[in-house]
Formats: C-alpha cells, sequence, structure tokens
C-alpha cells in the first residue's frame, strides 16, 4: 500500500512538472521548478518509511510516467529530443544518488539524510539536464532540435559574467531546489513520523 501511495505520489508530481516546466516564472525559471523538487521528498519519504528497494521502485515507476509524458508531448511538439533525453536520464540518475546517499546517512540526525541526498540528487538533476537538453556541446544528440536561443551570451542572471543563457536558467533551477530541499524539512518530519506510527 505505501508504495503505491508513493507512486501515486510520484505521479502526480511529474505529470506536473512535465506541464509547468513549459510556462515561465519571470526571467530565469519555469513553475515547473516548483513542482520538481518534490519527487525527492517522495523518494525520501519512502526510503525513510519502506526502505531502499520500495523507494528504486517508485523511481522508476516515475521514470516510467516522465518517459510516457515526453512521448505524449513529442507528438504535440511540446518537447524536443533532447529535452526528453535530458529530462529522463536526469530524473532517473539523480533520484537513484539521492536514494543511495539516503541510504547510507538514514542512521545519522533526522534532518541529514533528507537534505543532503536531495541537495547531491538536485545538484546531478540540474547538471544533467540542463547540459543535454541546451548545451552547444552536445549539439550532435539530436542536430534538428534547434537549441540556439539557449547558447545566447548573456550576463548570469541578468547581472553576472557572461554565460550562456541555459546556465542561467540552470543556477536559477538550483537555487528554487537548494530552497526546497530545506523547506521540505519541514513536511519530512511530520510525514515521516506520521507514517511510522500508520
Amino acid at each position: 500500500r505505501g508504495v503505491l501511495i508513493g507512486i501515486l505520489a510520484m505521479t502526480v508530481v511529474v505529470v506536473a512538472s512535465n506541464i509547468l516546466v513549459q510556462h515561465l516564472f519571470g526571467d530565469w525559471l519555469t513553475w515547473g521548478a516548483f513542482t520538481y523538487p518534490f519527487a525527492f521528498l517522495v523518494t525520501d519519504l519512502i526510503n525513510r518509511s519502506l526502505g531502499v528497494s520500495a523507494a528504486r521502485r517508485v523511481v522508476a515507476a516515475g521514470f516510467v510516467v516522465g518517459v510516457a509524458c515526453s512521448f505524449v508531448a513529442a507528438q504535440y511538439g511540446l518537447t524536443t529530443f533532447r529535452i526528453a533525453l535530458g529530462s529522463g536520464l536526469a530524473f532517473l540518475i539523480a533520484q537513484m544518488l539521492d536514494v543511495a546517499a539516503f541510504d547510507r546517512l538514514r542512521a545519522g540526525a533526522w534532518w541529514r539524510a533528507p537534505l543532503v541526498s536531495s541537495l547531491l540528487g538536485s545538484a546531478l538533476d540540474t547538471a544533467l539536464f540542463f547540459s543535454i537538453a541546451f548545451s552547444g556541446a552536445l549539439t550532435f544528440l539530436s542536430p534538428s532540435d534547434d537549441v540556439s536561443w539557449a547558447g545566447d551570451m548573456i550576463p548570469l542572471l541578468g547581472m553576472g559574467p557572461i554565460a550562456p543563457l541555459w546556465v542561467s536558467l540552470a543556477t536559477a533551477d538550483f537555487g528554487v531546489k537548494l530552497m526546497l530541499a530545506l523547506v521540505a524539512l519541514a513536511p519530512f518530519r511530520a510525514l515521516s513520523a506520521r507514517m511510522r506510527a500508520a
């Protein structure tokens, strides 16, 4: 039952993030940046209450849902091959890192495993997704995908050193993930205690 609830929660997060990533919030973020980090919360809650194997099953289900969403979006021209590839690989690899890091740190202070594993997973997710989806160095992955706009050289976040636009997008995205990893500690603490009591 717990795994099924985890799969349903992960499905909601993945589907919402796939829809919201298409809508901008300001100059540097999409709305998906505010929903996707909750995938780490779902994974960590399942890991804490049901263990590594259950958490990996939830991640695998989330990956399948994400691939299905990308396939549907591609049919309607809402995404590119590189974005779909980056999204799928980043999700799977980063979430599996989160599961492993959480498991290694689970015996420490209650906040350490969810915070450190989410930060490590978020860093890897951001690096993989944005470089695969938008870096000019990886154009060979799908030469027909026009992501030249992402390579426009601008000041980082509108005020820093000159860098490709996608680096600003990645930096802002990671900043939101850092903030939400801290914010998610409160629901993690409350929900993990409730799940143990159930």
